[in-house]
């Protein structure tokens, strides 16, 4: 699951990892650009009124409620696919475990996890890391494929009916998306090798806008592509970054996709070696908590807490935050199982915060995920949670995990789920790619262009609901460095209660159809968080 570079192109695919900007070449659609203009830097801290942009009015809290105030300093626990430790504007904030000695081979502070320094890796092993896994729907088909598959409407056995017909709609629906890849892959490398024709007709590497606009097409293919480049040229000049990054980076995509995440043969997890369908199995993993793709968990640390006073990159919301690396996402579907023993890391090494920009359609225990949110409600520790990137509405489909217990018990109180809003103050406010429901999304933040670190001291725009995510956990970081007396849900209230509330309708797909709605109509708040009114919300709970 991922986060999207600004020039989006295509929407968001996968929730959690690098959303890729490009359409469906497959079909011969032409390409639809969605790349918010272009924004004020730091817009997701600025605010609506002095700035004229819909961010959470973070610096004017720093300047107006902060400056002459002490914060302690709290620790936030991001489970991602890695984070880069080293990077200049995060490694002054990196956790740094007190009771560990580094690379000593031993577990000094006998937690179960031996030079646990930053953080744990539980999709590692020995053997390596983990860097592509299957979609879980795909783990599912696998596991049930010998008991369902040579069933029949006449052979299923009463007790399995419900089952099977599950595993019907499911094995339709994997078939189905995997042809799309399939599909997908073979338009754009083709779409790749016609572009290739058009630059060695040019016999440049390298070319321009005006190249291009003087070159002269032959044939419908040739004259498409030309106008596709034209148009991105026009929006952006750098021709490499478009071939490079945005063509190369869905080619990989897709490929990723037909090889590793839609593919019933492929098994990574006998590098991690843990005893998989053991759910006590809870001391596995390695201390790599960077891994082979950290770029999705690095770009959603430095918006939590990037340092602000060293004059480079960017500024992360909270300003006295230590990162703590979870590792439990690759490129494909989490499991569950790595999700909750990540969650009990956090709270039992003193987190307060744990972001969580990940999600899936389908869940294969959630019963085990359920109970590490009850171990973290009980150690007092809030859950911020990405709503996913599909367009739709969490009342209808489910984007896993939930706050709401399997067992019926009730649901996590510390819990945020996080819908995404852009820069404009208008009815696009909501974002095209993010899920809503009334009941299910607690709130919206900022998740358009939004700049943060990346990997080799490096920074992007990214866009998705995982950029949203770190942008409340960093505001519930900022409160509870300032006012720690508070509790876990004590701090939820206070971000649902402060938010500022849009009276117009917003634009949001529905059954296929863009549709107006108030923010009311779908989350809980009706409105996009804030800073400013968070802290000074805090202050009256003294």
């Amino acid at each position: 699951m991922v986060s999207v570079p600004s020039l989006n192109i295509f929407g968001p695919m996968k929730q959690n990892r690098t959303v890729l900007p490009f359409l469906l070449l497959s079909i011969g659609a032409s390409l639809l650009s969605l790349c918010a203009s272009a924004q004020k830097a730091n817009w997701h801290n600025l605010d609506l009124q002095t700035d004229s942009v819909f961010g959470i009015s973070t610096e004017k809290a720093y300047q107006q409620l902060l400056s002459h105030k002490k914060a302690t300093t709290v620790l936030v626990a991001v489970i991602d696919g890695g984070v880069d430790t080293a990077h200049e504007d995060l490694k002054s904030v990196i956790w740094v475990n007190p009771k560990e000695k580094p690379n000593n081979g031993k577990d000094d502070d006998r937690n179960g996890y031996t030079d646990d320094l930053h953080g744990w890796n539980f999709i590692g092993g020995p053997k390596g890391d983990v860097n592509y896994d299957n979609l879980e729907m795909v783990r599912i088909l696998r596991r049930d494929k010998p008991r369902f598959d040579t069933l029949t409407e006449a052979t299923v056995p009463a007790a399995d009916k419900a089952g099977w017909e599950t595993y019907r709609k499911m094995d339709s629906e994997y078939n189905k998306s995997l042809e799309n890849a399939k599909n997908t892959l073979r338009g754009i490398g083709g779409f790749a090798k016609v572009l290739d024709e058009v630059l060695a007709k040019m016999g440049k590497d390298s070319p321009t806008l005006a190249d291009f606009q003087k070159f002269q097409p032959q044939g419908p293919g040739e004259t498409h592509i030309t106008k596709i480049v034209i148009g991105q040229l026009q929006k952006d000049p750098d021709f490499k970054k478009f071939k490079e990054e945005e063509l190369g980076g869905a080619l990989k995509h897709f490929q990723t996709q037909v090889d590793y995440q839609y593919n019933l043969s492929f098994d990574p997890r006998n590098i991690v070696g843990d005893d998989y369908n053991n759910d006590e199995d809870r001391n596995y993993g390695n201390t790599d908590v960077t891994g082979p793709n950290a770029d999705h968990g690095t770009h959603v640390s430095g918006i939590i807490g990037a340092e602000r006073d060293n004059t480079i990159g960017i500024k992360g919301v909270a300003d006295h935050v230590r990162i703590m690396a979870v590792r439990v996402v690759p490129d494909g579907d989490e499991r569950d199982k790595d999700v909750a023993n990540g969650i009990r890391y956090a709270a039992d090494n003193g987190a307060k915060v744990i972001n969580m920009s990940f999600g899936k359609g389908y869940n294969w225990d959630k019963k085990v995920v359920d109970e590490a949110v009850k171990y973290a409600m009980s150690k007092d520790v809030l859950l911020v949670h990405a709503a996913g990137n599909d367009g739709k509405d969490l009342e209808k489909e489910a984007n896993y995990p939930t706050r709401t217990y399997a067992d019926g018990s009730g649901m996590a109180d510390a819990w945020i789920e996080v819908g995404a809003s852009g820069p404009d103050n208008d009815s696009t406010l909501v974002a095209p790619f993010s899920n809503y429901g009334k009941t299910k999304v607690d709130v919206f933040a900022p998740g358009e262009a939004i700049y943060s670190t990346t990997p080799g001291n490096h920074y992007a725009n990214h866009d998705g609901t995982s950029m949203a995510s770190p942008v409340v956990a960093g505001l519930a970081a900022l409160i509870r460095e300032y006012y720690p007396k508070l509790k876990a849900v004590q701090v939820k209230e206070i971000i649902m209660r402060s938010v500022v509330k849009p009276t117009y309708p917003v634009i949001v797909t529905v059954d296929g159809a863009p549709s107006k709605v108030l923010l009311s109509d779908i989350s809980v708040s009706g409105g996009v968080v804030n800073a400013y009114q968070a802290l000074q919300l805090a202050e009256t709970y003294k």
